[in-house]
């Protein structure tokens, strides 16, 4: 580690040389950019900016991140001959 960086905090002219790194350890930790010793920005990982703004996984990637991916799943068979029930609200 050098002066310019400590623990997750990078100084502009840093985080850009080393963009990778630092999108890396976001992962894990917030990583804060600072511009001339002032905080200036903030890189988060993807899940984490998602938990912030609220944002729920569509169905889709809902589905791709199941707990168990190896189960496959079967839809069940519709049977024509089945009466569909309607329901009133």
């Amino acid at each position: 580690m050098n002066a310019q960086h400590e623990g997750n905090i990078w100084q502009l002219q840093e985080a850009k040389a080393m963009l990778s790194q630092v999108v890396k350890l976001a992962a894990d930790a917030p990583q804060i950019i600072t511009n001339r010793g002032v905080e200036a920005a903030v890189i988060l990982s993807m899940e984490d900016y998602r938990e912030l703004k609220g944002i729920k996984p569509s169905f889709i990637q809902a589905f791709r991140n199941r707990p168990y991916p190896e189960l496959e799943l079967e839809a069940p068979e519709y049977l024509p001959d089945e009466e569909i029930q309607e329901i009133d609200w």
